[in-house]
């Protein structure tokens, strides 16, 4: 193996079938859930959109059911 590599005239290349791994849509969220979840991220280092893509997931994951208390 070379000791160094040039880099430089690597070209980027976007991943094809990322497109298909996200959707983006509109919700509404409440401002409290907003600020819970954009200090959790700034702690953790990570934008605060993933963060609630890997709580949701989460709940999918494990079958969570929601308990409704009107």
């Amino acid at each position: 193996m070379r000791a160094e590599y040039d880099l430089t005239k690597l070209k980027g290349h976007r991943n094809p079938y990322a497109k298909a791994l996200k959707r983006q849509v509109t919700i509404r969220l409440g401002t409290d859930i907003i600020n819970y979840f954009k200090s959790m991220a700034d702690k953790m280092g990570v934008p605060y959109q993933s963060l609630i893509n890997l709580y949701l997931r989460d709940c999918v994951e494990s079958h969570r059911k929601l308990t409704w208390a009107a």
